[in-house]
């Protein structure tokens, strides 16, 4: 079916032209196809342009939102669209379709389905967490942010009221929330839990410790992380899949130590049945208790051990002789037990030449530095001399390779030069599997930059620090939704090979376009290239449509 437009030549020379709804039908006789007139519009050049207008709206009810679009502006310049406003699309796309995915829209629905809000609980939560992903600001900036800056599928505004709400309310459920994602993202994603990782780093808040309130049980000095010992802070912890995945996230008060939280991880991941899981954990863990909590419930552990602790058993796994066997390229492994019985320790003993080489080269111009200072204190008088050789004695680089004489002089210690050379390019590792090769514990080990890794990207692109909550609800709900944008990047950054802050960049691009004209609205994406087709491809999702809203005017 069409328009047919037919004309005659007049007698006077002019030529009149008619519209016509028309329709081919085979005819038998003539073995061709002929025009049938359905309905006459009449003259052009009289035709009401209004008729066309409201046969063109009916049709396009039927027709998908392209095809439509095109047909309102076949009508003319009656259909004219003025460009009206912009907002960036890629990314909160991405993150929308991850989290759909994934079925957080659905756990959080459910988990909130007997509260009655006049806003979605869940679009609130996500839309935090893209915010925390994309665009890390304040509650009160986000409030600019979803209504003219980004486009965020199901909401189109929020107050920083309902944002709290919603964060009072997220902490309630924290504990089932945890559990339900875990499990929706390890079947989706199988991912393997045989081994995880654990860390744990500190952030700090913009107050004064002398400022902070007496009764603040929460935000305590400690053992700053982020270098920032002038500062209150809270202690953070990470689990982490082999894959990067991070699966749970803890908070402690500030001057909470690495030794006193295992017994705590381990019950609650216990409480998750993850089967049987080698706990995976650096050199500020290997306290003896540690270890023996690590081994309950029949859970092993590869726990990074301090070389210059002091213990007998790491001093006899340094000084054992025997072979390196080389496993690839900068990594050999020597497998060392230490004991018998229920004294038995097994340790692997990991070099790496390259990491050695850096070693020598780093301690050779550290003493060459120090020779220099050395040199200077003859030039000095008694006090500025005295001063100057108790800085460098009690300096934390220079000072270990340095002895003092009986009569105050200082020489460089070659034997302490000689024994820190015996380190260069090694670590030790204790393992209570024995079923693991010396392999497997060093790679198992060397993973574990991956809960670094996670760090970085919560404290940097995430923006976690410096934060500004008061209340320890808040501090810990602030924690549980970077630690939703934490996951979220992650597993894009896994499947996608390319870091978030780079993807991000290139997601900025796609934007959402408000296009108006007298017959409605249509909202238009920028077409896709072909890196931003990829990503999405790499994840299994959708990308955004061309036209994502088309609302047409009575």
């Amino acid at each position: 079916m069409y328009i047919r437009r037919v004309s005659r030549k007049n007698k006077n020379g002019t030529t009149t032209a008619y519209l016509q709804l028309a329709h081919n039908e085979w005819d038998p006789g003539s073995k061709y196809a002929k025009a049938k007139v359905i309905y006459s519009f009449g003259r052009e050049d009289e035709v009401d342009r209004s008729v066309l207008e409201r046969l063109v709206q009916s049709i396009s009810r039927y027709l998908t939102p392209e095809a439509a679009l095109q047909a309102q502006n076949a009508i003319g310049d009656t259909a004219e669209f003025l460009f009206q406003s912009s907002k960036r699309l890629g990314g909160s796309w991405m993150l929308h379709q991850l989290w759909k995915k994934l079925g957080m829209d659905a756990i959080l629905e459910k988990l909130f389905s007997d509260r009655n809000h006049q806003s979605s609980i869940e679009r609130l939560i996500f839309s935090m967490v893209a915010n925390r992903a994309l665009n890390p600001s304040s509650k009160l900036a986000m409030e600019d942010w979803v209504k003219h800056d980004v486009y965020l599928p199901g909401i189109t505004e929020v107050h920083s009221q309902q944002l709290y709400r919603a964060m009072d309310e997220l902490l309630e459920v924290q504990s089932e929330l945890e559990h339900q994602v875990y499990c929706s993202v390890s079947d989706l994603l199988n991912l393997e839990v045989d081994l995880l990782y654990f860390d744990t780093t500190s952030s700090y808040f913009e107050v004064d410790p002398f400022d902070a309130p007496e009764d603040d049980e929460f935000r305590k000095a400690g053992f700053s992380k982020d270098k920032r010992p002038d500062l209150i802070q809270v202690v953070i912890g990470l689990a982490v899949t082999r894959e990067g995945i991070p699966i749970r996230s803890w908070v402690w008060p500030g001057n909470t130590s690495d030794m006193s939280v295992v017994d705590e991880v381990k019950k609650d991941l216990v409480g998750w049945r993850l089967g049987r899981v080698i706990s995976v954990m650096d050199r500020g863990f290997s306290s003896e208790d540690n270890l023996r909590t690590l081994q309950r419930t029949g859970g092993h552990y590869i726990v990074g051990e301090k070389m210059h602790s002091g213990k007998e058993t790491t001093e006899e796994a340094m000084s054992r002789k025997g072979r390196y066997h080389h496993v690839r390229d900068n990594l050999q492994v020597k497998d060392i037990i230490v004991g018998d019985g229920e004294a038995r320790k097994r340790f692997v003993l990991v070099y790496n030449p390259k990491e050695a080489e850096r070693d020598r080269i780093r301690r050779e111009q550290h003493i060459e530095k120090l020779q220099g200072h050395m040199e200077e204190l003859k030039q000095l008088g008694k006090q500025a001399h005295t001063k100057a050789a108790c800085r460098l004695r009690s300096h934390p680089t220079y000072g270990k390779y340095i002895r003092q004489l009986k009569d105050g002089t200082l020489k460089l210690d070659k034997q302490a030069i000689r024994d820190a050379a015996k380190y260069d390019g090694k670590y030790l590792i204790r393992t209570s599997d024995d079923t693991l090769s010396a392999e497997d514990v060093a790679l198992g080990y060397k993973q574990l930059v991956d809960v670094e890794d996670a760090f970085r990207t919560l404290k940097t692109t995430l923006e976690l620090r410096p934060m500004f909550h008061r209340l320890e609800d808040r501090i810990r709900s602030h924690i549980l939704i970077s630690w939703l944008a934490l996951l979220l990047v992650r597993i894009v950054e896994v499947k996608t090979g390319q870091t978030w802050a780079a993807l991000r960049k290139e997601l900025d691009r796609i934007h959402l376009g408000h296009f108006s004209s007298i017959n409605g609205d249509v909202c238009q994406s920028t077409e896709l290239t072909a890196d931003q087709r990829k990503s999405f491809a790499a994840l299994g999702l959708e990308p955004p449509p061309r036209f994502l809203e088309i609302h047409s005017k009575p």
